[in-house]
């Protein structure tokens, strides 16, 4: 599973280079005024994009359902060990220690934490899917930025296009740290023999 997920991760910044070319030949085709050319490698570089986006997409459902495999061992293990916690805190209440069952009870409360931490990654990694708009106007959006970008006059050829509201592409924000902390937690919580 881990192979695939990292083939279709290569192939994803495959399809993002192969856009970036294709921008580039956007860029050429607006300065020599070949419109015809410019859609063309416009509608490319769009196909290009959501190709490294739909690999992406896949490549991170796959890693989900790798995930949901290792929360459900980690559960079948969390259930075992939670059994013997109980054992141990019905002989502690037998007892009435009162030291062995704040031990019992911290053991429980750690073992908690470490499949709430699991259970977070898995649902983080299930809710990236992103929404893509319609082909024809992203194909507009990107001729009139790279035009922007290139410092061309090309409203007229374009039409419906005002060159100066053209948004600008920006990336989704993450929360690094928070992502590097549950990275870094459910490392700590896998087994040293998985890879």
């Amino acid at each position: 599973v881990q192979f695939t997920t990292k083939q279709l991760q290569k192939q994803s910044r495959k399809a993002a280079k192969d856009e970036v070319a294709e921008k580039a030949k956007l860029k050429k085709a607006l300065q020599q005024g070949n419109t015809e050319g410019a859609k063309i490698y416009a509608s490319n570089a769009i196909r290009k994009k959501n190709e490294s986006l739909n690999l992406l997409r896949l490549s991170s459902r796959i890693d989900a359902v790798s995930s949901r495999v290792e929360t459900a061992v980690t559960m079948r293990q969390v259930t075992g060990s939670m059994t013997a916690v109980v054992k141990n805190m019905d002989r502690a209440m037998a007892d009435m220690n009162l030291e062995r069952i704040s031990i019992v009870m911290d053991k429980f409360e750690s073992q908690f934490e470490d499949l709430d931490v699991q259970t977070g990654y898995l649902e983080g990694t299930l809710s990236a899917d992103a929404a893509t708009a319609a082909p024809t106007d992203q194909v507009e959006l990107l001729m009139a930025q790279v035009a922007d970008e290139a410092g061309l006059e090309v409203q007229h050829e374009l039409g419906q296009t005002e060159m100066n509201k053209v948004p600008e592409l920006s990336q989704p924000q993450v929360n690094e740290q928070q992502e590097d902390a549950l990275a870094a937690r459910l490392r700590a919580l896998r087994p040293a023999t998985t890879s």
